[in-house]
């Protein structure tokens, strides 16, 4: 194959700079945005869709064609308005890592085919321990998102309990093997009961201990439970209520859990991170003694998605969980280099590490502190600005980034009122969040997790979603 041309280099600089330009230009607009997206589903269809094409276009063509398809399709997920989903923006590092990180095109599987990537992701690794202040020797994956990064930690707990057993699962599987109870929150997330699946679990094979009235596992109910049999035991804890934002009692959790030779799992998919505000830590005290940990680094790292985080604190286990080896595969010799697909489920993988070293290098300790410390103080904000209205109510206690608030209704239709207020909120387009559901209550769920965010984003906000309820 022959070098590329002088025009062809230079029209992929062109290209990439009319990506850089479109790029600009959305970011730029973001701060005055409407968030929600104005097109119809039927629209971006139509726009995008057809059959595919016969003959190659100009890249540039194609490029500026799906920006102005897509624009109207956009939801400014990525602005200081968006409070849905607990879904944070792009760090302007991480940001530029990750647009390095496509350009460099690096499978960060082993190290031989992406030496820089492995190293990279053994720093971010040792940082991120550091941040949360889990053992210096724990294991740890970058996946995808919080849902492999819990099928991940489970995949070794079920080896390290199976092990302890006498069972060998990746050599035996499950058919035949001891029991293993599965005993976690009843307001877990839903992507542990995934990961069950995913394991062959099963969801029916879960027993689920009751909560108080914040969605924090009742310990008193886990030590009953714990002591209803001896067989091979996974505790699956949580930092972050996905509503209400409580943390499990983690250091009782793991005490229970020692006592009776179970592994504890903490789901910590934003919650985690409070671990790297000194004025929060308390919150997640005891998180250093779990077996396992998954988190996202795309909520409140503000990286680029995808990106989630495992760490576990028994390597072995970790490693004949997700470990494999071939005789085409160039492994790293006698362990000295990190070969990812040891600890993640994934062989060929973007290299993830990129944009979370880009994030952590521009941040720092104190700029991690900083940004979890804000959106905290956001939170509070909305909470007292709307709690002090006429018919609305706060139903949690704002410990982190999550509030959840109640539209009253003078003929005591509170849930039609709530619905009604989120939907007008959503389609001003002010800011965006959405609804849910908790103890037998619709709420509106604000989610603050966005670097970007400031208090005029916050008041906007506020007066955007007293407007609608006044309508």
């Amino acid at each position: 194959m022959t070098r590329p041309t002088e025009s062809t280099q230079t029209a992929l600089r062109s290209l990439l700079g009319d990506a850089a330009d479109h790029a600009a230009e959305f970011l730029e607009d973001l701060p005055e945005r409407r968030v929600s997206s104005t097109a119809t589903v039927e629209e971006l269809r139509k726009e995008l869709g057809g059959p595919l094409p016969e003959v190659t276009r100009d890249p540039r063509v194609v490029l500026a064609d799906l920006v102005s398809a897509v624009e109207p399709g956009l939801v400014a997920t990525a602005g200081g308005r968006f409070f849905g989903f607990v879904i944070g923006g792009s760090l302007p590092a991480a940001l530029a890592t990750d647009w390095l990180t496509s350009a460099w095109d690096q499978n960060a599987g082993l190290y031989v085919a992406a030496p820089a990537a492995s190293v990279v992701e053994e720093v971010c690794g040792a940082w991120l321990a550091d941040l949360f202040g889990l053992p210096d020797d724990a294991s740890f994956g970058l996946v995808t998102g919080c849902q492999m990064a819990n099928f991940t930690a489970l995949a070794a707990a079920r080896h390290h309990v199976l092990e302890r057993a006498g069972w060998d699962v990746e050599a035996d599987g499950l058919a035949g093997a001891p029991r293993v109870r599965i005993i976690a929150g009843e307001e877990r997330h839903v992507t542990i009961d995934r990961a069950l699946r995913f394991l062959g679990f099963g969801t029916s094979h879960l027993q689920t201990v009751p909560a108080n009235g914040q969605g924090r596992m009742r310990p008193d109910a886990l030590q009953s439970a714990l002591a209803d049999s001896s067989d091979p035991t996974i505790v699956c804890a949580q930092a972050g209520n996905v509503n209400t934002g409580a943390v499990d009692p983690l250091a009782t959790v793991c005490d229970a859990a020692d006592e009776a030779g179970a592994w504890v799992h903490v789901d910590g998919a934003f919650g985690v991170w409070a671990a790297a505000s000194p004025s929060l830590r308390y919150l997640v005290g005891g998180i250093e003694r779990a077996d396992s940990l998954a988190t996202d680094a795309h909520k409140w790292l503000n990286v680029p998605y995808d990106c989630g985080l495992v760490f576990c604190a028994h390597p072995d286990a970790h490693r004949a969980a997700m470990g494999t080896h071939a005789s085409y595969l160039v492994h790293s010799e006698g362990g000295k280099e990190r070969d990812e697909l040891d600890w993640n489920p994934e062989a060929s993988r973007r290299a993830r590490g990129f944009p979370v070293y880009g994030a952590l290098r521009s941040l720092g300790r104190s700029g991690v502190a900083d940004l979890v410390d804000r959106c905290c103080a956001h939170a509070r904000r909305f909470a007292d600005v709307l709690g002090r209205e006429p018919g609305v109510e706060v139903l949690n206690e704002v410990v982190l980034n999550q509030v959840l608030v109640r539209f009253l209704d003078e003929a005591g239709d509170h849930d039609a009122r709530t619905h009604a207020v989120i939907e007008a909120v959503q389609r001003d387009g002010t800011c965006w969040l959405g609804g849910t559901s908790w103890q037998g209550k619709a709420a509106m769920r604000i989610s603050v997790s966005n670097w970007s965010t400031t208090t005029d984003d916050v008041d906007r906000s506020t007066s955007a979603i007293l407007r609608a309820a006044s309508r």
